[in-house]
């Protein structure tokens, strides 16, 4: 459906949150350092939402905010595992863990560390991250 990408699809542990998402085979990641990416290990790559598809579990989700409340954390309330988030960076768009994609579509993964410890600064100084999530 998206001239050069491919759909992916993956989900939690427990497989009650299932999703697909269109991105490229060879993925672009973030690795953050804020305090809640530090702690869950949350690296993620950023879609446009229209590129995001959540196929069962929204029903088992839950959410958690803090400090902005403008990233939206995302997890299955049975595994706990956080398979996608709203990222603050991109609150149009969804963060997308490659951890929890099914084998098969990743050709490559780069990734990028962030300075999410100063995120206003780190943000500003992007010259990229603010439209990942523009289609």
């Amino acid at each position: 459906e998206y001239r050069g990408l491919v759909k992916h699809t993956g989900g939690c542990h427990c497989g009650t949150v299932r999703f697909e998402v269109w991105a490229s085979a060879d993925l672009h990641v973030f690795n953050c350092n804020c305090s809640i990416c530090t702690k869950k290990q949350n690296r993620h790559f950023i879609v446009p939402a229209s590129r995001f598809k959540l196929l069962k579990g929204a029903d088992n989700l839950t959410t958690y905010t803090f400090n902005t409340h403008r990233a939206q954390h995302t997890f299955c309330k049975t595994c706990g595992v956080q398979s996608f988030y709203t990222p603050r960076s991109n609150p149009d768009g969804y963060g997308i863990a490659p951890h929890c994609l099914d084998d098969g579509t990743v050709q490559t993964i780069v990734t990028e560390d962030i300075n999410g410890k100063e995120w206003e600064k780190a943000v500003k100084e992007h010259k990229t991250i603010r439209d990942m999530s523009k289609p």
